[in-house]
């Protein structure tokens, strides 16, 4: 990086914070009439300047050449007998690009193979079309599919080991989750009904909480149960974690993920998991036989913030409570919770486990009029004997954090989608288009610090770590850029200031 950008940096950020000032201050009139002045715009087009809307590009490909992540699809991918021109990691390469350009589906492909600045910027002379980018995707078999995240969770563990102590001696949190990918499509090969009664695919997501990635992704018939083929994806992400040098394993899910057959064998291998488990009748009544001093009001620290929060600033009015008022709606409100715990062994272990009980009293009331108490018990298992009730009931809650993720995935990523026709091409697009969020994690996980500025650094780091997809695109891929050969260097010079710019030029030293 040359020494005169930050400068420059700070000369461009210095410009708008005055611009800005002069807009709080209250500036003068310019004239008649509002700030959009401009009556008429012209129009040109450029001959000599080359540029693209998504400078963002250039740093992602620097970070996966950097990676050598290229080179490891191409000697461990097979798909393809003759390269006309195009090899297995152009292809791969093609589809997670299209999302980080802003793409949605893989006609946008069409908009950057038709860009010379786009082409050039990679230093490419052509890329694959829509068409060629589908038929890719169905040259996948199911043994491809795990190929391919395989390839990727080798490259993924090489950037955790560079992360560190700072990452690596956490307690890996794996979690795990299904949802339904619904589809409209009539012959869409692998597809079923799925318990909500629509078409479509019910993928399974592995995920590692600490950084947001997804470490697999199952594809799967639409009427496949959640935990279907979780055990086993279970103990490919143990093995991922503890390859990278995670010493402490801890599993999440929710009741349908409790897989009692598992429990004794993760329990010897020294994995911990905190699982919702369901509350059967037999649960519940020993919930209930419980002595009442064995149970303990549970206060979440959203509650203390809250507490805390109405010294400074009075509470705001409930409206959609008050509109269930008015209107005699029936409203079942949560008075207070309660915690207990007691041992129980599942049918299918031979070992028993603790079970944290939540016992939540509730409150039905229709308009001013109170109806009663009632009463719901949740119960979580668990292998870990040194968490407290409070911290297994926060482990648990902390899962649903992965629903993010997942909304993520649909709609900022749009991997968890169907393009294709078959189970496997499906598989194959959702795999390659995740790798656009891997690479956004990669990305933040990558970023150095100064000893002089480390905390605002690791602020930072952790900002872009949690930052929505198109929250990343806008700041870090659509900034526009000039693209230069010049010599015998490709140059891609950003035409506009962004607050992100220092933190992209931060990375681009990186990498």
């Amino acid at each position: 990086m040359k020494p005169t950008i930050p400068q420059q940096l700070q000369a461009e950020k210095q410009k708008i914070e005055d611009r800005l000032e002069q807009a709080r201050r209250g500036m003068a009139p310019l004239g008649e009439g509002a700030e959009f002045t401009t009556e008429r715009i012209h129009f040109e087009l450029s001959s000599r300047t080359h540029a693209i809307s998504h400078g963002g590009i250039g740093v992602m490909h620097n970070l996966v050449q950097s990676l050598g992540l290229p080179n490891l699809i191409d000697e461990w991918l097979v798909l393809l007998k003759q390269y006309r021109p195009y090899h297995e990691s152009d292809h791969v390469l093609n589809i997670t690009y299209n999302i980080l350009c802003g793409g949605r589906t893989l006609d946008d492909i069409e908009l950057l193979r038709n860009d010379n600045n786009y082409l050039d910027a990679l230093g490419a002379r052509a890329i694959p079309d829509p068409t060629t980018a589908g038929d890719f995707c169905r040259r996948f078999s199911s043994e491809d599919v795990w190929t391919l995240m395989q390839i990727i969770n080798d490259v993924r563990v090489g950037v955790w080991r560079k992360r560190g102590p700072e990452l690596l001696e956490q307690t890996a949190r794996i979690d795990a989750d299904g949802t339904i990918v619904e589809t409209t499509g009539e012959c869409m090969q692998g597809m079923d009904m799925s318990f909500k009664g629509t078409w479509g695919y019910h993928p399974l997501l592995v995920s590692l909480a600490n950084t947001g990635e997804p470490l697999f992704l199952i594809n799967r018939s639409g009427n496949q149960t959640s935990n279907a083929g979780a055990a086993e994806v279970f103990d490919e992400a143990i093995a991922l974690c503890r390859r990278a040098g995670f010493a402490d394993v801890l599993l999440r899910g929710d009741t349908a993920f409790s897989m009692t057959a598992n429990f004794d064998r993760w329990t010897d291998d020294g994995v911990r998991f905190v699982f919702g488990y369901i509350a059967a009748p037999s649960l519940k009544t020993r919930a209930e036989g419980l002595p009442e001093h064995e149970f303990e009001v549970l206060v979440r620290k959203a509650e203390l913030a809250l507490a805390q929060d109405k010294l400074r600033r009075a509470k705001q009015p409930r409206v959609k409570e008050t509109i269930v008022e008015q209107r005699g709606y029936l409203n079942i409100r949560l008075e207070s919770e309660d915690l207990a715990e007691f041992e129980h062994k599942p049918a299918r272990a031979k070992k028993t486990y603790r079970m944290v009980v939540l016992r939540k009293n509730l409150v039905e009331e229709q308009g001013q009029l109170c109806l009663g108490n009632k009463v719901r018990y949740f119960v979580y298992v668990t292998n870990d004997e040194t968490l407290t009730a409070e911290e297994v009931v926060a482990e648990a809650n902390g899962r649903c954090n992965q629903e993010n993720l997942i909304a993520q995935l649909k709609g900022g990523v749009r991997s968890l989608h169907s393009p294709l026709n078959t189970l496997e091409a499906n598989w194959a697009y959702m795999v390659m288009a995740s790798l656009a969020w891997s690479l956004k994690a990669w990305f933040a996980l990558l970023l150095p610090s100064s000893l002089a500025d480390q905390e605002l650094h690791n602020q930072e780091r952790e900002k872009v770590l949690r930052m929505d997809f198109r929250t990343f695109l806008l700041n870090f891929m659509q900034v526009p850029a000039q693209i230069l050969r010049t010599g015998r260097r490709l140059v891609v010079r950003f035409l506009a200031w962004r607050r992100s710019l220092d933190i992209l030029f931060r990375a681009i030293v990186a990498y």
